[in-house]
């Protein structure tokens, strides 16, 4: 229709992951988003890196957006009170670098009192971003972190000093925003604990998926559909335990219609997992990019309405919106390939996957 304009495949996706577990810089993910530069308009970029916090690896690391430098004390006071803090500090940034209006970034480094685990984190996580008005929790896993704003890739790549940063898996996001905001919360990766998810396309089930989860503990509070995603992996996969070939039948189950021609086994498994998780199940065109330390994973909706393409080089496995974005990255590849919509590809850790084997056959770790 002529003078329409909106645009239905945009945002850029781009991971990579190391599976020997070796560090490497952010030039391959920065230079990969460059690539995908018209997938995106400037209202947003970001990057999650695995592996780059080694010497506080055994730490929560908190990365905090301060909309004022006086909320910081508020937040403070907030971790004194329920956090062991054994670090703080403001994250390097280069001011000189293009972007807008960028908030204040600080970094904490802590353990929970009195021996709580990974339920207490997501707890307080959710307390600061509902109560503390002007503070975000952008990232909180160990020995990660995520850096994202109002920009294009290489100017939040610029802004973050991210050249400075090893790490073994990074993700990167370029945004082309539809249905809501552009602003330095809204942007990609999503994340809670280790889980982070950079997001292609709109998912219309949002008010369905929120709901569901705000009944188990997860606010939504960045004003954009996919934070949905990153609570939902960690629900189901942290949680509840199901791996990732059983998470993809719930965001993108089969239709009914090929659920009824399945044999009976398969038919009452993918009956009872639709109407568990109806809540869950993700609508609309999508294509998600998952990752969590050791493995990173790539899905899109049931019927490929986004695109995702994968690639392996050596011991790198990368998975993007475009396969030219792999090549500006890497060069030449050993093997690349387009998932079926609905089925994952996953890349882990070598020994990730030497325990996944052993685990399927049932063998017990020494």
């Amino acid at each position: 229709m002529r003078g329409f304009e909106k645009v239905h495949d945009a945002c850029g996706l781009f991971g990579v992951i190391d599976r020997s577990g070796s560090r490497f810089d952010s030039d391959m993910v920065v230079t990969a988003m460059k690539n995908m530069k018209v997938r995106g308009n400037g209202l947003g970029g970001g990057f999650a890196a695995y592996g780059i916090y080694p010497d506080f690896k055994d730490y929560y690391a908190l990365h905090v957006m301060l909309e004022t430098s006086e909320v910081r004390k508020d937040v403070e006071s907030f971790l004194e009170k329920n956090f062991d803090v054994v670090n703080a500090e403001e994250i390097p940034t280069n001011l000189e670098a293009n972007v807008f209006r960028p908030p204040v970034f600080w970094r904490y480094f802590v353990m929970p009192k009195n021996d709580e685990g990974d339920d207490y984190v997501v707890s307080k996580v959710m307390e600061i971003n509902t109560k503390i008005d002007g503070a975000y929790v952008i990232s909180s896993g160990k020995n990660m972190g995520v850096f994202k704003g109002v920009g294009f890739p290489e100017d939040i790549a610029e802004f973050f000093l991210l050249h400075e940063y090893r790490g073994y898996m990074w993700i990167g996001h370029s945004r082309f925003p539809t249905n809501t905001p552009g602003w330095w919360g809204g942007a990609h990766p999503f994340n809670i604990l280790d889980w982070s998810v950079v997001h292609n396309g709109e998912i219309s089930s949002y008010g369905t998926n929120k709901r569901y989860l705000e009944m188990r503990g997860y606010f939504c509070t960045l004003l954009t559909d996919t934070e949905v995603m990153a609570y939902a992996v960690d629900l189901l996969m942290r949680k509840q335990g199901l791996p990732i070939e059983i998470v993809a039948k719930i965001l993108a189950p089969p239709m009914w219609d090929q659920i009824d021609r399945m044999d009976e086994k398969s038919k009452k498994i993918y009956t009872a997992l639709r109407i568990t998780y109806a809540p869950l199940l993700i609508n609309g065109p999508w294509t998600i990019i998952v990752a969590r330390h050791g493995e990173m994973f790539g899905i899109t909706d049931r019927i490929r309405l986004r695109p995702i393409t994968s690639g392996e080089k050596g011991d790198l496995f990368f998975v993007s919106s475009e396969e030219a974005a792999i090549r500006a990255a890497c060069g030449e590849l050993d093997r690349v390939y387009t998932p079926m919509g609905g089925e994952p590809v996953v890349g882990r850790l070598y020994k990730f996957e030497k325990a996944e084997r052993r685990s399927q056959r049932g063998e017990v770790f020494a």
